[in-house]
C-alpha cells in the first residue's frame, strides 16, 4: 500500500517506526491546515500573538499536540513491549483524540 505521503507499506508487513512518525507528522500538519495554517510549525508560532483568535488557536493546538504526543509514545512503547500488536496506520492515527478548536 502506498500511503498519501508517499511511503510504501507492503501487505502483511507491520508499519515501521518511520511510517508511524511520518503519518503522525502528516496528521499534525493536516490538523493545522484545518485553520488555514501552513503546517504544525506555523501554527505554534502564533502562541502569544496580539490577535486573540490566533493566540487561542495556537494554545489549543499546542495542548492537543502534547496530548497526541503522549498517545503516540504510549502506543509505540506498548508495541515495543509486546503489549499490543502493531496497529495499522489508520488505527494509530484514528486513536488520536480530535482537537477542540476555540470558537
Amino acid at each position: 500500500m502506498l500511503t498519501s505521503w508517499g511511503t510504501a507499506i507492503l501487505p502483511g508487513i507491520a508499519p515501521t517506526l518511520d511510517h508511524y512518525k511520518l503519518a503522525f507528522d502528516h496528521h499534525l500538519d493536516a490538523v493545522a491546515a484545518e485553520r488555514q495554517y501552513d503546517n504544525r510549525l506555523t501554527i505554534v508560532s502564533y502562541e502569544g500573538s496580539t490577535k486573540p483568535q490566533w493566540a487561542a488557536e495556537a494554545a489549543a493546538y499546542i495542548a492537543w499536540r502534547d496530548a497526541a504526543l503522549d498517545y503516540m509514545f504510549d502506543q509505540l512503547a506498548a508495541v515495543q513491549a509486546g503489549e499490543i500488536a502493531p496497529p495499522t496506520i489508520e488505527e494509530f492515527i484514528g486513536g488520536i483524540t480530535p482537537i477542540a478548536w476555540p470558537n
